[in-house]
């Protein structure tokens, strides 16, 4: 029988509430992430991979040596942490993570600022996602500071333009 007015059970989920093609990000974090430990210095960070889930064990935000100025965090006891990435392939990329963390991509010793972002206040799958772009073939550094908990899930992955394909961009290398 069909009531006019009612809605789908999941029209309550607060992940619906993303305006973005997520259901890629969506289907990672439904996995078993993969534990990693953050680096507290980039030279010994751990690398990710695109289109995997890692759960990263984040330390004091003050034991983290970042490669440049992290955010001021709301409270002494944040937790903060570094990995590295190089993507093969130049365009926008999606950090996705399951805690209001904030994020900082550093390239060549230069935040890159974020082309956009969106978050989904109640969801942690994920929680917030920001999006960059990135040139290809040149270590990157994420930096995660000003975290309330010990640990969080992350995944990187291409971002989708409205056809689903992953969207490629012509970008210089920034300079160093």
């Amino acid at each position: 029988m069909f009531t006019v007015g009612a809605r789908p059970a999941h029209a309550d989920d607060p992940c619906d509430a993303f305006t973005w093609d997520v259901r890629h990000e969506r289907t990672l974090f439904g996995q078993q992430p993969q534990p990693l430990v953050a680096g507290q210095k980039v030279t010994g960070a751990p690398t990710v991979l695109l289109d995997h889930l890692y759960e990263l064990k984040l330390t004091g935000q003050t034991e983290v040596t970042f490669v440049t100025p992290a955010r001021k965090p709301k409270s002494d006891e944040a937790y903060a942490g570094l990995a590295g990435l190089t993507v093969e392939s130049p365009g926008v990329f999606r950090v996705s993570l399951d805690q209001p963390l904030w994020v900082d991509v550093v390239v060549n010793g230069n935040v890159v600022p974020a082309k956009d972002h969106q978050g989904s206040r109640g969801c942690n799958a994920p929680h917030k996602i920001v999006e960059f772009v990135l040139p290809a073939g040149v270590p990157v550094t994420l930096q995660f500071s000003g975290g309330s908990v010990a640990t969080a899930k992350l995944a990187v992955t291409h971002s989708p333009d409205q056809s689903g394909t992953p969207r490629a961009a012509s970008l210089p290398v920034p300079n160093p």
